[in-house]
C-alpha cells in the first residue's frame, strides 16, 4: 500500500486505478485491482477490497466496508457505515440487452446509514435499503428495504428485524447485545425507543 499525493491520509495499492476527477477522504484503504472511477466521492475511513470498482458518479459514505468482488455502479449511493459482503451485485437498469444501449434509464439505488449486505446478494436498482436493515446472503432485493429489517430469499422478504448492533431482534424488541429497545409503529415499521 503506498499513498498517493492526490489523496493525503489514503492508502491505495500498487494493482489500484484511480482515475481523475475523483475525492477520496483520508484514512480510506483501496486494495488490489479496484478501480475507481470519476466523479466518485468516497468518505474517510472506508476500505474497497479487492476488484471493486466504484463509478462513475457513485457516491460512498463515511465507514464503509466493501468486500472483493463488488461493482459499484452509476446511480448506487452508499450512506455511511454500509457494509457490501463479497460479491453482492447491484443491477443499474431493470431490462437489459447487449444490443441496446440503456445508460440513460439507470435507476438509483440508496442505501442507507448502517445497512449490511451479504454475500452474493443481489439488489435490483431503483430500491432503497432502510437504515441499518440485514440482507442475507443470496437474498435478490426486488422492492424498498424498511429500517432495521431483516430480508432473506429469492425474492428477499422480512423475516425479522435486526438491531443496530446487527443483533437480531426476539419477540420482546430488545436488542441482546446493547439492550437497546424498538417498538413496531406499523406492518413494516421499526423505530427505537428513546428513554
Amino acid at each position: 500500500m503506498q499513498e498517493d499525493a492526490r489523496f493525503p491520509g489514503v492508502a491505495i495499492h500498487e494493482s489500484a486505478y484511480v482515475d481523475e476527477g475523483v475525492a477520496i477522504g483520508a484514512g480510506t484503504k483501496i486494495w488490489h485491482f479496484a478501480h475507481v472511477l470519476g466523479q466518485t466521492v468516497i468518505g474517510e475511513n472506508c476500505v474497497l477490497g479487492q476488484n471493486v470498482m466504484a463509478g462513475p458518479r457513485v457516491t460512498i459514505g463515511n465507514g464503509c466496508k466493501i468486500q472483493n468482488n463488488v461493482a459499484l455502479y452509476d446511480g448506487v449511493d452508499l450512506e455511511d457505515d454500509v457494509f457490501c459482503g463479497p460479491s453482492c451485485v447491484f443491477t443499474n437498469v431493470n431490462n437489459p440487452r447487449a444490443f441496446l444501449n440503456r445508460k440513460s434509464e439507470f435507476r438509483r439505488t440508496l442505501v442507507k446509514t448502517g445497512a449490511s449486505i451479504g454475500a452474493n446478494a443481489t439488489i435490483v436498482c431503483g430500491h432503497t435499503l432502510g437504515a441499518f436493515c440485514f440482507i442475507a446472503a443470496g437474498a435478490v432485493v426486488t422492492k424498498d428495504v424498511p429500517d432495521f429489517a431483516m430480508m432473506a430469499g429469492v425474492p428477499a422478504r422480512r423475516i425479522g428485524w435486526m438491531s443496530h448492533n446487527g443483533a437480531k431482534l426476539g419477540a420482546d424488541l430488545v436488542c441482546p447485545e446493547s439492550g437497546r429497545r424498538y417498538r413496531e409503529t406499523g406492518p413494516d415499521t421499526l423505530e427505537e425507543v428513546i428513554r
